[in-house]
């Protein structure tokens, strides 16, 4: 039985590995580590796993990078974000960089 729980620890490990490096991915440098996501399509979850196991390692990969991490389930696709209370100036220099996207492709529709 040893073997066994061995086996699913590295198998743990090497998923939230996976997680963690998607995750790292995901983050603009210039939020300083804040404003992150990870969304994973019903496709990765079949190809990851258990859905229990999936979220168990995404919220241990989320706590690696400092965040405070929370997952959601939407139409078969997994929400894991950032949670944490974001400082200001980060706030607003996401706020400014959704408003200058939405105009971007405001503009593009025109």
């Amino acid at each position: 039985m040893p073997a066994k729980d061995e086996l699913a620890r590295r198998r743990h490990d090497k998923l939230v590995d996976r997680l963690e490096s998607l995750m790292r991915a995901s983050l603009k440098p210039r939020y300083r580590g804040y404003h992150g996501q990870l969304i994973l399509s019903s496709g990765d979850l079949e190809e990851m796993g258990e859905l229990k196991d999936v979220r168990r390692a995404a919220r241990e990969a989320g706590r690696r990078l400092g965040w405070q991490p929370k997952t959601h389930i939407v139409d078969a696709r997994l929400f894991v974000y950032d949670d944490r209370e974001v400082p200001r100036e980060i706030s607003e220099l996401a706020a400014r960089d959704a408003a200058d996207a939405v105009d971007a492709a405001l503009r593009r529709g025109e």
